[in-house]
């Protein structure tokens, strides 16, 4: 599809709203009133519509269920004090939802119906966004194999969905981390990059056993040496040395390139900070623990935009972190939250008017 799509609107008799406070809301847990819904047949997009939040009947043999052929994105809505809705950086999750469609071998998702679908849902479903500190409308855009046999090939039909949740803060508190050597999240090769389901359903053991000793999550290492750093749990992460802001470098593919990493570092550099992207290993890390030049850790990502880290520990060495001193991360969450909230001015051009 190159023009504009029609997409056909129905609505709900009585809004959830009625029986729901957008107060304390717990992440993910509840979704408005309706949404979007298109599918793929026959090599193209069709049935392109918005409709009320539903269940979804399936047949047992859907392939989807069998061989993981599925992949998604998470946005956000804010409001700003005149009731104007706007979406951080729609097109930058649009680009890489589609990334991680041709990886997974899917057919890509138009622009039309990702981004002006999210629009007009968006719109329809505006009261739901809540006007509060730290609080927005997350946006699940995802799609999924519904081919109804078995056997081990891509699908020839799809369904591409986008889902509307309340949401207030992700990570309430600073996280203790634990170093991952067992379990691996990626290798060069495979399919870290991607935004796909197996991925989150992979890291769930690790997540699980490190909350046995206490912790709320891991640190990722590679799948070789099990030293060299990648992801924080579901987050990029970033390590504060010397005043030099390091991040894992992206080009090995087995790190996602976050949206919300892409924005940290840009507002690092807009600080003046100096932002490395490259290789960091945990012997470098401990070093510069050791002789304090390790200043702060924090993770990044859309449901938490920044995760404190209060503490690290990597086999019997534990660093502990004061969270209060980390004024790096304190005053890029401080940025971002003025850009999202329209309280400062958006140089970056981030904001997506609804």
């Amino acid at each position: 599809m190159t023009a504009a799509v029609d997409i056909n609107v129905s609505k709900v008799e009585r809004s959830k709203l009625n029986d729901l406070s957008l107060e304390n809301l717990p992440f993910g847990k509840y979704f408005t009133d309706h949404m979007l819904e298109a599918d793929y047949e026959n090599g193209e997009w069709k049935n392109v519509e918005i409709k009320p939040y539903q269940p979804l009947v399936f047949e047992p043999s859907l392939m989807s269920l069998h061989y993981g052929q599925a992949i998604f994105e998470g946005i956000k809505a804010y409001k700003d004090a005149n009731n104007n809705a706007y979406i951080f950086r729609p097109h930058d999750n649009f680009i890489r939802f589609n990334i991680s469609a041709e990886r997974m071998c899917m057919p890509p998702v138009p622009e039309e119906i990702f981004m002006d679908g999210m629009k007009q849902l968006i719109d329809l479903d505006r009261n739901w966004i809540p006007n509060k500190k730290d609080h927005s409308l997350y946006i699940r855009p995802f799609m999924f194999s519904t081919d109804c046999q078995l056997g081990v090939k891509p699908s020839d039909t799809y369904k591409f969905m986008i889902i509307l949740s309340p949401t207030g803060p992700y990570f309430a508190e600073p996280m203790k981390i634990f170093v991952e050597e067992k379990y691996t999240r990626a290798a060069p090769g495979g399919v870290g990059f991607a935004k796909n389901a197996g991925n989150y359903a992979g890291s769930m053991i690790a997540a699980k056993e490190a909350k046995k000793l206490g912790y709320d999550q891991v640190l990722w290492t590679d799948a070789f040496e099990h030293k060299w750093l990648q992801e924080v749990g579901m987050m990029n992460v970033v390590f504060v040395i010397n005043g030099v802001a390091i991040t894992p470098s992206l080009e090995e593919g087995t790190i996602l390139k976050g949206v919300t990493r892409d924005s940290v570092i840009t507002i690092l550099k807009d600080m003046g900070i100096k932002v490395e992207e490259r290789r960091i290993n945990i012997d470098e890390l401990m070093d510069a623990y050791k002789n304090n030049s390790l200043q702060e850790v924090f993770g990044t990502g859309t449901a938490a935009t920044i995760a404190f880290i209060k503490e690290l520990r990597y086999k019997d060495f534990v660093m502990k972190f004061d969270v209060t001193k980390c004024t790096i991360a304190n005053s890029v969450r401080q940025t971002l939250n003025d850009i999202r909230s329209c309280t400062i001015t958006d140089k970056f051009g981030w904001m997506n008017k609804v």
